[in-house]
């Protein structure tokens, strides 16, 4: 195994063993990396693409160093990231569908990559299934996926399924402890962090990274502070002064960011001969605009529910299992006289209103409705005297 892809998979053994044994077997034409974000499906599949375009070539170790670098200068290594919320038909058209039938410029194979493949419209899912069927015997598809269930079952059948399981805390903790000194300026920057805060980001990540160092940002501390306002309020019984909102403002500034930032990027494509009127622009930047508000606020309410998971388990002298780890000293206080039974209740709560804004209700109406609950779940207990532990 090379050096990149034994690192690339050092946490995930399972894909290693996969992968591994495919080196040596020889290479599938399509595979299925699926897992959550910030598993490492990624540095995998540029990892496994280096040594497929290695394989063959005049200079393997050349090519293998072109195929690692990011973005890649190797003309046989195609890299399809989406846009904007979803892939465009056309340039899944032109870029793997149509290049797959081209030889490859240099050695015998061309890889073709595509993240977020559950962004891929039905159109782009069933225009690729003939390349899956048929492909020429030089092509290799990798597609990358934290939402496997959204792709065809036609496509996911096709190809040869690689696992990737979430992260354990401890390596994120790793991670990001080598990532803390990163303090450049914005918001998406990493700030200084203590060992506390590093622990707690890594334990509320659910095994992503890229969530994780989110956490550590400015923005991610800002939307912990909203989600952790929203359950005192419910505690305290003070859910009238609207503290949902600040999860509301938090994801929209998400959002106009993430649209701006898109929509700069396909104006420049625009600029340098794609093809791609100011309408589509403005869609496809909405779109990625939508898709990032919509990431924030069910994070905001991930956290939410993860610290009233944190009081049920501090209200029951478990402080030892909670991912609030910085935290603490309010937990314990915020948990005097909580029953651990309701919170845990509350904390359901929060997942169902997660579900429920899939199904486009009123957001603002939604987490009013939520806080409401919460609040009539959590108030009188949480006013209550913490019972002494008996000596």
């Amino acid at each position: 195994m090379s050096v990149a892809l034994e690192a690339a998979t050092k946490h995930q053994p399972r894909a290693r063993a996969a992968l591994t044994a495919a080196l040596v077997a020889g290479p599938s034409h399509a595979y299925l990396f699926r897992g959550p974000r910030g598993s490492g499906k990624r540095a995998a599949a540029r990892a496994l693409a280096a040594e497929i375009l290695a394989t063959g070539a005049d200079d393997p170790d050349d090519a293998r160093r072109r195929a690692l670098l990011d973005p890649s200068p190797h003309p046989d290594l195609v890299w399809l990231a989406p846009r904007g919320a979803q892939h465009l038909v056309e340039e899944v058209r032109d870029r793997v569908i149509r290049a797959a039938a081209y030889r490859p410029f240099e050695g015998g194979r061309r890889v073709f990559v595509v993240e977020a493949a559950e962004a891929l419209r039905d159109e782009s899912q069933n225009a690729l299934l003939k390349t899956l069927e048929e492909p020429p015997g030089y092509a290799h598809l990798i597609l990358l996926s934290s939402e496997p269930e959204l792709l065809l079952e036609t496509i996911a059948s096709r190809c040869q399924a690689v696992d990737f399981a979430p992260l354990p805390a401890e390596v994120l903790e790793a991670e990001l402890v080598a990532a803390v000194p990163d303090v450049a300026g914005g918001e998406e920057a990493i700030g200084p962090a203590s060992g506390e805060e590093v622990a707690a980001a890594a334990r509320l990540a659910s095994g992503d990274l890229e969530r994780a160092r989110l956490l550590l940002t400015a923005r991610g501390r800002q939307l912990r502070a909203d989600a952790e306002a929203c359950v005192a309020a419910a505690l305290d019984g003070e859910v009238g002064a609207a503290p949902w909102r600040g999860l509301l403002e938090r994801a929209s500034a998400a959002g106009e960011d993430a649209e701006g930032a898109t929509r700069e990027v396909l104006e420049e494509e625009a600029e340098a001969g794609l093809k791609r009127t100011q309408r589509e622009i403005g869609e496809e930047a909405k779109r990625a605009g939508r898709r990032r508000r919509t990431e924030i606020l069910d994070l905001g309410l991930e956290l939410c529910a993860a610290y009233l998971r944190d009081l049920a388990a501090v209200a029951a002298g478990a402080e030892d299992v909670a991912f609030n780890r910085d935290r603490l000293d309010r937990l314990d206080r915020q948990a005097a006289g909580l029953d651990p039974a309701k919170s845990r209740r509350a904390a359901e709560a929060v997942q169902g209103t997660r579900r429920s804004l899939d199904l486009n209700v009123s957001e603002e109406l939604a987490l009013e409705a939520l806080l409401i609950r919460l609040e009539r779940e959590t108030a009188s207990d949480a006013a209550m005297p913490r019972p002494q532990s008996p000596q």
